[in-house]
């Protein structure tokens, strides 16, 4: 049999049913009002790609690169083509007809159930289609729709951030008696973004798509699940309602102008509600995400999903965070414009009005994305915004789920955003308050944190936002000098202790590290989990330094691990077996050698650009002459990198590299930086690690301080700067000699900066005096 009836499922059969079928079959178990529905199971689905035959075309289709949206959207469109055309086979036509006819001949909803759905870590919401008023005619069309839509632009892409696989993900169908609703709505049983035991319930006229989808603002309540008062309840003016049309489609008609403004939910029915919700969250033990609706008195549970949203942190003291949680607050004074606050966090960015899909490729890195409503295809959008604000919607809209997921901050149901605000605008918002103001704070405004084409933001608490990140905090007082002082890092664990240091950057943050600690070596990472995971590796390591020092620079070194190192990981056995690995297959040389690998890690550099950390800047090791620079610069060129808007340079470690700097500048290089350890002991012939000749290595010695004249000299010639980043930094008389020969900056370790800041200070006072005496 290709059906099953709710009565016959519950919780354990999430593998033939889906997550929302499985949830519709527990509520049922457990006596909870459910309209009767048979479930189309993920099996039929299954059966149906192999059978017919489009099961390999199908996965290949959709085996993309989902940030590119060109191959994203070509992916979707095969994928979908290939399901809807192609023809039910006969056995399924029949059963599921067959069981239409048993549960009644009245029209149906016809819900979307996948297997990866309604999880406990990832709710996939509004990821596959749902519809309405379906009658016999159009049933089988409609569950072949749902199939479709397991490849969407939107589920592609979503399942890719969630790192699930397309091809071990199923599809069931749920098809249930229509409840032609007179309300509708969403609980919370929980508070969405804290947990805390506030229930909030958001209702419309008519059914339930209105306010799932965020065509209208709906009525917002809030109520104590203890003491079970309602205190808080927002009325909103409710212009359209969806309803079932003369043709049984699903139609928007207007609100009648009486119950435009009237409250939809009379206290009775908040109470109801509660205790509903109360049975749900206790059935399931944990908050819910409840949709119901009401006909003639009787109230209807529609579907129950975990809160995915719910974040462990408490808000923070004097943040503006409200414990009624969605209700929406009183603006002072030069807030421009006001809604429900349905994603926490505060920042700021550039307007942009997306009034439709082809405007989605104007949305830039730290955007305010400001629209009617979004839709499901806006993600990717909403993902490069660093803010939400939508003229229709509530709490369980689709901007409000989405943008809680992403931790993109937003304020839905403002009514007219879209008519009040303009394009190219700055403005502030407040995810928590529920307030858009024209403008940055003050206290950012007066900031030199901005950054090119949009704002950072101005507030931490949204925490996990991939929007361009806010400065930490406040640095250290320090001494002011001309010569800038950066930090190294060796490590991203260390990135807060490093930025409190008060340096004025990252000087050396060595990505070899982030790959050392997988113990594998980078090609058997690839091979054991994929190029993506590589990627996600290096990016994951380097934006929390960067985001930790946002809008410091952070120099972001490619990799330059000498063999014998990586001979110690999984994967090892293959590496090069060198008498002297500090001489041999290791930085650039090595990259070039292997460009695959290289690739992915210009890709991770790509991709932290795209996530609005435009303070890291790309060095290049060991390079030796202009022809290792120039390739490497095509194929940065090749990773989508703009070499003529990003600062990147190279590591001058080599003698050939300080004589050919004439050369090296002419690449293009925005700066050049001495790694001291490797120019010493390739320019005195002395290894650093033999301990036979250790007392011979020197970085002060003349032949040594010579290349870095030349160095520093010509670089200033050319308007290129200079800095160190090796052990020597840390020496007061390598400072001395750098602040005489006009260094740009100097990075030291972490235990060093402060003594390395007062002793630049000290030759810079020493040298301006010596200009005026």
């Amino acid at each position: 049999m290709h059906t099953l009836w709710l009565a016959d499922i519950g919780a354990d059969d999430l593998a033939r049913v889906g997550g929302k079928a499985a949830s519709l079959g527990e509520l049922t178990g457990a006596g909870l009002p459910v309209p009767s529905a048979f479930v189309v199971s993920a099996g039929t689905y299954r059966s149906f790609i192999e059978d017919t035959g489009i099961e390999t075309a199908l996965f290949e289709a959709v085996d993309i690169d989902s940030d590119d949206s060109a191959a994203l959207a070509g992916a979707a469109e095969r994928a979908q083509e290939l399901i809807l055309e192609t023809a039910v086979p006969a056995n399924v036509r029949e059963d599921v007809l067959a069981a239409y006819d048993e549960l009644g001949d009245g029209a149906v909803a016809v819900r979307s159930s996948a297997t990866a759905e309604d999880l406990p870590d990832a709710s996939f919401a509004g990821q596959q289609d749902t519809y309405l008023n379906v009658e016999r005619a159009d049933l089988l069309d409609r569950v072949k729709e749902c199939w479709a839509s397991l490849f969407t632009q939107r589920a592609i892409y979503y399942r890719n951030e969630q790192g699930f696989a397309h091809d071990a993900v199923d599809i069931a169908v749920v098809v249930q008696e229509m409840v032609d609703a007179e309300k509708s709505g969403v609980l919370f049983t929980s508070h969405p973004s804290t947990g805390a035991p506030t229930a909030i319930v958001e209702a419309a006229w008519g059914l339930g798509e209105a306010v799932v989808s965020g065509t209208v603002s709906p009525d917002n309540y809030v109520l104590d699940r203890e003491s079970a008062e309602v205190t808080d309840v927002t009325v909103a003016e409710k212009r359209v309602m969806c309803v079932r049309g003369e043709d049984g489609r699903t139609v928007e008609r207007s609100v009648p102008d009486e119950k435009r403004d009237a409250q939809v939910l009379e206290e009775s029915e908040l109470r109801r509600l509660i205790e509903l919700g109360d049975r749900v969250e206790a059935h399931y033990d944990c908050p819910q995400d409840v949709e119901w609706a009401m006909r003639d008195g009787e109230l209807y549970l529609l579907q129950s999903r975990p809160i995915t949203t719910i974040d462990d942190a408490e808000p923070a003291v004097g943040t503006g965070a409200s414990a009624d949680g969605g209700a929406m607050q009183s603006p002072p004074d030069e807030v421009r414009l006001s809604g429900i606050g349905s994603s926490p966090g505060k920042v700021s960015g550039t307007v942009r009005i997306v009034d439709k899909l082809d405007n989605l490729d104007k949305v830039e890195q730290g955007d305010i994305i400001v629209t009617e409503m979004t839709t499901p295809d806006m993600v990717p959008a909403m993902k490069r915004a660093a803010g939400i604000v939508t003229d229709q919607g509530g709490m369980t809209s689709h901007a409000a789920i989405v943008s809680r997921e992403l931790g993109v901050p937003a304020v839905v149901g403002t009514d007219d955003a879209t008519e009040r605000l303009r394009d190219g605008q700055t403005v502030t918002i407040n995810g928590e308050m529920g307030t858009v103001e024209v403008g940055e704070p003050e206290s950012a405004a007066s900031d030199d944190a901005g950054s090119g084409d949009g704002a950072a933001p101005v507030d931490a608490s949204a925490s996990g936002s991939t929007a361009p990140p806010t400065e930490q905090g406040h640095s250290p007082v320090k001494p002011m000098t001309g010569t800038e002082v950066k930090v190294n890092v060796s490590i991203p664990e260390a990135a807060e202790r490093a930025a409190a240091t008060g340096a004025d950057g990252v000087g050396l943050l060595r990505i070899e590290h982030m790959i050392l600690s997988t113990d594998k070596t980078p090609t058997r990472y690839v091979e054991d989990h994929g190029e993506r995971a590589y990627v996600d590796e290096i990016v994951e390591g380097v934006r929390g330094v960067a985001e930790a020092f946002y809008p410091r620079p952070v120099r972001v070194r490619t990799l330059d691990a000498p063999s014998d190192e990586f001979r110690q990981l999984q994967g090892g056995e293959d590496e090069p077996a060198e008498h002297n690995p500090m001489l041999g297959y290791r930085g650039i040389r090595r990259s070039l050698d292997r460009p695959d690998e290289f690739e992915l890690e210009l890709r991770a550099f790509a991709r932290l650009y795209e996530l609005g950390y435009d303070n890291v800047e790309l060095m290049l090791p060991l390079v030796t002459d202009a022809e290792d620079v120039l390739r490497a610069k095509s194929m940065m060129q090749a990773a989508g990198i703009d070499p003529e808007k990003r600062d990147w340079g190279v590591m001058i470690e080599t003698p050939a590299s300080a004589l050919g700097i004439e050369e090296l500048c002419e690449t293009g290089i925005d700066f050049a930086s001495f790694g001291t350890n490797d120019l010493t002991q390739y320019t005195l012939a002395v290894d650093r690690n033999n301990t036979n000749v250790a007392d011979r290595f020197s970085e002060l010695h003349p032949a040594v301080l010579e290349l870095m004249g030349q160095v520093i000299g010509t670089c200033r010639e050319h308007d290129v700067a200079t800095s160190i980043c090796g052990q020597a930094a840390s020496k007061p008389e390598m400072v001395q000699f750098l602040v005489d020969e006009g260094v740009s900056s100097i990075s030291a370790n972490i235990d060093a900066v402060r003594d390395v800041q007062h002793e630049v200070k000290r030759v810079e006072q020493r040298l301006l005096l010596e200009s005026v005496r």
